[in-house]
């Protein structure tokens, strides 16, 4: 680019400039690619337009939330792809709880981290996670002789929830009948304050009257931490 011609580019340049232009527009406009440290030295005594703070805030918050939406979407993609090595890695172990043995430790494990240690009469597990619920209760029915009458629930739950829907709810997680569940127990720390996370089903604590259950799974961590 010669003299004459740097001359011309830097007129229209500041022309562009002073009618409210960005740097970006400006390049695209003239279809020269011009550093945007030179472009910011030819344009320094440029009085903006008014209202062009305005403009290149907004300008600027549109494509900050853009790019947020394109790191949100990547980092999905990413986790989703991780997500499934994690998956396929561990395919193996899908029917490993088909060893009764491997279930009693598994079911004696889940307990040692969620279940009640003062209650000796019986089991008592509470959680608000359905998976954790119904993996205790599938664990516990593969591995013992159950009688399901010794079961009972209680639902601790929020102020403004529906208490019917969320019985009916962890009945099917538990398949304990609602003839078997206890008065629910609302939060009063809850009251006049709505719920955020709408899909939120309270805590379900489960109950078995079983003493024997109760010492021998509880004794299991002991006796396997001795082989380790």
């Amino acid at each position: 680019m010669d003299l004459m011609d740097r001359r011309i580019i830097r007129k229209r340049v500041e022309i562009l400039r002073n009618g409210g232009k960005t740097y970006r527009e400006i390049q695209k406009k003239l279809g020269v690619r011009i550093p945007k440290s030179t472009l910011s030295f030819w344009c320094k005594n440029i009085d903006l337009p008014n209202g062009y703070a305005d403009q290149i805030g907004a300008y600027n918050k549109f494509n900050l939330e853009k790019a947020r939406k394109i790191a949100l979407a990547i980092h999905k993609k990413k986790r989703n792809e991780y997500l499934r090595t994690v998956a396929s890695r561990n395919e193996h172990l899908e029917y490993a709880l088909r060893n009764k043995d491997t279930a009693k430790i598994t079911l004696a494990i889940l307990y040692l981290g969620e279940g009640s240690k003062r209650q000796r009469g019986s089991l008592m597990l509470g959680n608000s996670d359905p998976l954790i619920i119904s993996l205790f209760m599938r664990l516990l029915k593969y591995c013992y002789n159950i009688d399901e009458q010794k079961f009972r629930c209680t639902l601790q739950c929020r102020a403004d929830q529906d208490i019917k829907k969320l019985e009916l709810f962890w009945s099917r997680v538990t398949k304990i009948p609602l003839s078997q569940f206890y008065k629910a127990r609302i939060d009063s720390r809850t009251i006049n304050k709505p719920s955020r996370k709408k899909d939120y089903k309270g805590v379900c604590r489960v109950d078995y009257f079983s003493a024997d259950l109760f010492f021998e799974l509880t004794k299991i961590p002991e006796i396997i931490n001795k082989g380790l």
